[in-house]
């Protein structure tokens, strides 16, 4: 029988996340979700299960509330890559979850690492 997309991309989300998970123990984790309209990303401490900082397209400082859009995610990119080193966070893994490393996603992770990010 034929897989939903839906199934598909939740095997290909717990595939990339266990992954990364074994060759990445102890960093920090970037993970992105991405929806229709909005964008957003959090750095999460899966040893305590913590949420160290955040950004989301939504965020009416950044200006692209409602906007979904390359531009949009590079600006997300570049606050949580500001916020990242306000926290003291230098080194992190890529969690894309399911979805694939390209437009958005690719735009989020560049910007992210333009802005001092290492993963």
């Amino acid at each position: 029988m034929a897989n939903s997309k839906r199934d598909l991309f939740l095997k290909r989300r717990l595939r990339v996340r266990n992954k990364l998970r074994k060759m990445n123990a102890g960093r920090p984790r970037l993970s992105v979700h991405r929806s229709n309209k909005n964008i957003s990303v959090q750095l999460i401490d899966d040893v305590n299960g913590v949420t160290l900082a955040a950004a989301s397209s939504l965020e009416k400082d950044l200006g692209m509330v409602g906007h979904n859009n390359v531009e949009a995610a590079a600006k997300v990119g570049a606050a949580i890559a500001e916020r990242a080193k306000a926290a003291g966070i230098e080194v992190c893994y890529f969690d894309r979850g399911g979805f694939l490393f390209h437009g958005k996603v690719k735009a989020l992770a560049e910007a992210a690492r333009e802005g001092g990010l290492k993963f």
